[in-house]
């Protein structure tokens, strides 16, 4: 007789457990045993429970290469974690399951090392891999969102994805409680579906701080001043618009005589821009996209051009706003030396493009929409057992869900942007046109870093931050391909992964060869870097959006989606008075202010990069690249901890343990 002891293991999420039996089946090279039940004794229904089992057959099985895992067609859903087998020689191998088992419900998993498809010799081994493909394609099918934008998942409800692709229910509660609980505290305040204006920047912050974090103060209080606008273009939400300026755009018409008070003493604009101490933001992205009609009027988005100056004390300030790309008369340059409420709304429509931008490119597209075709192209050409499914899948943790959810609830009728002053085709156009300008050298921060010429501006600290952290995610995924892919042969061979990375190319940049993502792997460091981009796209990238987004648009005049007045076309026609009616209604505001907040998404669930708490890998080499990779971000966490106690405003959104693993909310 030969013996197998089986250790199974339940999640350790809410509901995991199961008091329903289990039946196992081991099939090996050889042979298989028989169908053997495994008592729910040994698990009972308890979160994270290691149950002990044996299996017995007359003789060894030879390799063994599946494992048969059923469920009684009785009680609830069971999660499964990992099964470790010890054969009768003493050799242990790991089945990772990770998913529900459903009533009734079989599962075939394969142990042992993460291989590639060229790499499986064994015909049941073959015939397994192309049939579990062959249902991801099924479950997982492309559709066309909207014209000109990344494809999306073919399917409209959450609760028809397989349960291990649904939001953990434990989130899921956390969200909607995290909901209710800003319900009530704004109701209690009496600030819930008013359809006015706030009758004065006292009213205004009462409401804003009803949450509030440090920072959200802050920018309460300082939203005026220059300097904390100019900060905000590299360290707020959105650090990803602003490049070095060596020569005026035609059509922004400054004159020498108009920032000459704002430089330093002697110095000029040309002296300054050789100099590299000049900067431009240019929202030409938002030119004539549509906006919503209120009261028979289209409200203003503004393609606003916004120069910056990095003076001698190191700090970067505001010196020239056009809020239009086509200089005239009607379209005048607003200076610090204005009227305060001239210069004010000028800012205020400045930020409003970005907040605009940062939310629906930098964020949503890049971040959400992206990712998902990422997490797509994976599910749907790499099985299991792949090494790079096996590397990817906590980054693409609740990547669907979350966009599935967004699609109805931010982007559909009546949701979050349905308040902003883009209409649903202006949203659609913007992004379109985000995607089209999105390039592969883009998404690869150390080369976006470059081409906007920010290597050397001080006190730029996500670009800091960011880029030690692509550093060190890039040398983590260097030694895992370097493992799985010792040569180049390996990665042209992999037929599998030339399916992953023309399924994004296609899906994802709509087969644009201008934008320079690559539609084939043949290298390995070819590999390597669209594995980074991957990664740090749907953590960092996200991150750095993500977690700030209440601090700097929870005060409303810092980052309005919408305005509901043009701009001024003159100057000395406004007052400071004048600028509470430009601002959202009271209904708008809160639904952003909500939004923000939830945004935030400290979830009790939340697994931060560099985690892999699913045992996935069996192989030691790859555990110790693991644990490396954990201990490189941990002493980079130290480093921004330690350098933030020196800041008065802190940069901790790319701080590793804030930084989710994917763009899980």
């Amino acid at each position: 007789m030969a013996e197998y002891t089986l250790k199974v293991t339940t999640g350790s999420m809410l509901h995991a457990g199961t008091l329903d039996n289990l039946y196992v089946t081991l099939i090996g090279t050889e042979r298989q045993s028989e169908r053997t039940q495994l008592t729910s004794l040994g698990l009972d229904d308890t979160n994270g429970k290691v149950g002990t089992f044996a299996v017995t057959t007359l003789f060894t099985l030879g390799c063994l290469l599946f494992l048969k895992m059923e469920k009684d067609p009785l009680e609830k859903d069971w999660f499964c974690s990992t099964i470790v087998v010890t054969t009768p020689e003493g050799d242990e191998m790991i089945f990772p399951c990770h998913r529900w088992l459903s009533k009734g419900e079989f599962v075939l998993l394969r142990g042992g090392r993460a291989t590639k498809a060229f790499e499986d010799l064994h015909p049941k081994l073959v015939d397994q891999r192309k049939k579990e493909l062959v249902q991801q394609k099924i479950m997982y099918k492309w559709a066309l969102y909207a014209e000109g934008l990344p494809y999306m998942v073919d399917i409209k409800d959450v609760n028809a994805l397989p349960a291990e692709s649904r939001i953990s229910f434990s989130r899921a509660f956390e969200i909607q409680k995290t909901k209710k609980e800003i319900h009530a505290e704004f109701e209690l305040k009496g600030l819930t579906d008013l359809d006015q204006q706030f009758e004065s920047f006292e009213a205004l912050k009462m409401a804003s701080l009803v949450k509030k974090t440090p920072l959200a103060e802050y920018v309460s209080e300082h939203w005026k001043d220059d300097d904390f606008f100019g900060h905000q273009f590299l360290n707020g939400n959105n650090p990803f618009i602003i490049q070095r300026c060596s020569k005026l755009p035609s059509n922004f018409p400054l004159t020498e005589e108009m920032v000459q008070p704002f430089l330093a003493i002697g110095s000029s604009l040309n002296a300054e821009m050789k100099e590299g101490n000049i900067f431009l933001s240019d929202y030409k992205i938002m030119e004539g996209l549509d906006t919503k009609v209120i009261d028979g009027k289209p409200t203003v988005v503004t393609p606003a051009l916004c120069l910056l100056y990095l003076n001698p004390q190191k700090k970067l300030l505001p010196i020239a706003i056009q809020l239009s790309q086509q200089p005239s008369e009607e379209n005048p340059i607003f200076l610090p030396t204005d009227s305060e409420s001239d210069w004010m709304l000028a800012k205020m429509f400045v930020r409003s493009a970005d907040a605009l931008h940062h939310i629906l490119v930098s964020h949503l597209l890049r971040t959400h929409l992206l990712p998902e075709v990422f997490t797509m192209a994976t599910l749907r050409n790499l099985p299991n057992n792949h090494p790079l499914r096996k590397l990817l899948t906590p980054h693409h943790r609740f990547t669907i869900p979350i966009n599935i959810i967004a699609r109805e609830n931010l982007l559909g009728p009546g949701g979050f942007f349905s308040k902003s002053s883009l209409d649903k085709e202006g949203q659609l156009e913007l992004m379109r046109r985000g995607l089209s300008r999105t390039t592969y050298s883009s998404l690869c921060l150390p080369e976006n870093i470059a081409a906007r010429g920010l290597e050397s501006i001080p006190n730029f600290h996500f670009r800091d931050d960011a880029l030690r952290l692509w550093s060190i995610i890039n040398s983590f995924i260097q030694s895992m391909v370097a493992y799985y892919y010792p040569s180049d042969s390996e990665v042209s061979a992999d037929s599998e992964l030339q399916e992953w990375i023309n399924e994004i190319f296609y899906h994802g940049f709509l087969g644009n060869y201008d934008s320079g993502f690559p539609s084939s792997l043949q290298t390995v460091e070819g590999l390597i870097q669209v594995v980074t981009t991957v990664v740090f796209t749907s953590s960092a990238s996200h991150s750095a959006g993500n977690r700030g987004q209440f601090d700097y648009l929870g005060w409303i005049p810092n980052g309005p989606l919408i305005l509901n007045k043009a701009p001024p076309t003159t100057k000395e026609q406004s007052s400071m008075e004048d600028i509470l009616a430009y601002l959202p209604k009271k209904s708008n505001a809160i639904l952003a202010m909500k939004y923000g907040w939830l945004f935030r998404g400290n979830f009790s669930d939340f697994e931060p990069l560099g985690t892999y708490p699913e045992q996935r890998f069996a192989e030691p080499a790859a555990l110790q690249m693991i644990e490396d990779f954990q201990a490189e971000l941990s002493s980079l966490s130290v480093a921004i901890t330690k350098r933030n106690a020196k800041l008065e405003l802190p940069f901790n959104y790319l701080n590793p343990k804030e930084i989710e693993n994917s763009p899980g909310i």
